[in-house]
């Protein structure tokens, strides 16, 4: 088996290596995120409050996303990303003390330094993926299949990590499941820092700092775009849904995370099979993004549709399941077909510049989702944060439509 992988192509081997950093992170993040959420719910913290320990990690995420895409072009995506496995290890460390240690405070600044490092780990493999493809027109096909693989793989093993987080914290309680994770990410680490190669992602001019918010208009269009798409999910997934899953339902930690889990493998499953749904020719950024209009638009109407179910009580318990797997496929694609268009647009030398300012957006939406679940779940319930959902996918569809017309 060794001497096989030995034998492969050396871009195909960094890919591996790359994709499996990325795998060892998402598993231990969606664990993490997972145990907080059902930490602080045992402890008595209400919805907003647990929303609030994921704001700096949101927050941080932002900052991250646009300070790393010119980190990575000056130091090359291999130092990025072992920066960001470290940090995580420490994120984790940090969790590690006795209970009356774990303020909000405390918990939010450990976030914080997570947030930072899924930023920079996530931002080195989607960017690093780029250099690794021919840039002809079967590249590209080859790279929207990689990218969707790379993703879909990724958001699958967040939801093997819920599931985990929920399973670790039943069997070890909150410190023994964080020990479990540090030992699993170091691991990881050991390895990136051996075999990944230390010249990924250099820019050859060395970009200035001013350079990090000059944009094509395309990056900005789908960078707003991304931006909705991601607050509509995390309006109710974040916090309102498991909370309510809790409350409403009566699960048990391991029902939540188990159908947490359920859910998000079921979503990268089909985020990795994105080009054979979409067609995975690509002939134009035009046909791409027309195809990334058509599909945020059915999911403006399958949300709208399970709103209204919701909001008429129309068999909840069925409706609120069937309609989450329906959203999490459509979301999928279009997911997919995002991540596929900003590595696409990013210019050649430096890619990690346009990445890392397209994942900002993608942060800013998720900690406008993350704050939005909390505050309006406690206050108005789960419908109303299905209709904020709606809202935001409008804003979505007409940031694409823009960007259809652009391109054509």
């Amino acid at each position: 088996m060794f001497a096989q992988l030995a034998n492969l192509p050396s871009s195909l081997k960094q890919y591996f290596i790359i994709t499996g950093n990325y795998w060892a992170f998402t598993l231990t993040d969606g664990a993490l995120r997972m145990l907080v959420v059902l930490y602080f719910h045992q402890l008595g913290y209400g919805a907003l409050a647990i929303a609030m320990l994921f704001l700096f990690y949101e927050i941080f995420g932002v900052i991250t996303n646009l300070v790393g895409g010119w980190l990575g072009a000056q130091l090359g995506l291999n130092k990025t990303m072992n920066i960001g496995l470290g940090l995580q290890i420490l994120a984790l460390a940090m969790l590690c003390v006795p209970t009356d240690w774990l303020t909000v405070a405390y918990v939010m600044a450990a976030q914080a330094l997570s947030g930072i490092a899924k930023d920079l780990n996530k931002m080195s493999a989607k960017s690093a993926i780029k250099y690794l493809v021919p840039q002809n027109s079967s590249g590209q096909s080859q790279l929207y299949k990689w990218v969707a693989i790379l993703t879909g793989s990724k958001n699958a093993l967040k939801g093997v990590g819920f599931f985990l987080g929920g399973v670790l914290l039943t069997l070890f309680g909150f410190v023994g499941a964080l020990f479990t994770l540090i030992v699993l990410l170091s691991v990881a680490w050991v390895i990136s820092l051996v075999f990944l190669k230390g010249d990924i992602g250099k820019a050859k001019n060395k970009p200035k700092f001013k350079t990090l918010f000059s944009k094509s208009r395309a990056i900005n269009l789908l960078s707003t775009a991304r931006l909705c798409l991601f607050a509509s999910r995390d309006v109710w997934f974040v916090v309102a849904l498991p909370v309510y899953l809790a409350t409403q339902f009566n699960w048990n930690h391991t029902w939540v995370s188990g159908f947490m889990a359920q859910w998000v493998i079921a979503y990268g499953l089909v985020q990795s099979q994105a080009p054979r749904i979409t067609g995975q020719v690509i002939t134009s950024g035009f046909n791409t993004v027309n195809k990334a209009y058509k599909w945020v638009t059915l999911l403006c109407v399958v949300t709208g549709v399970l709103a209204l179910l919701m909001q008429f009580n129309s068999a909840v318990n069925y409706t609120l399941i069937v309609g989450l797997f329906i959203f999490g496929g459509v979301f999928a694609v279009n997911s997919s077909l995002h991540s596929y268009l900003i590595v696409s647009f990013a210019s050649s030398d430096g890619v990690s510049l346009d990445v890392g300012f397209y994942y900002m957006a993608n942060a800013m939406g998720r900690l406008l989702g993350t704050v939005l679940s909390g505050w309006v779940f406690q206050l108005y319930g789960l419908v109303a944060c299905l209709w904020v959902s709606v809202f935001l996918l409008i804003m979505a569809a007409i940031a694409t439509a823009f960007l259809a017309k652009h391109e054509g």
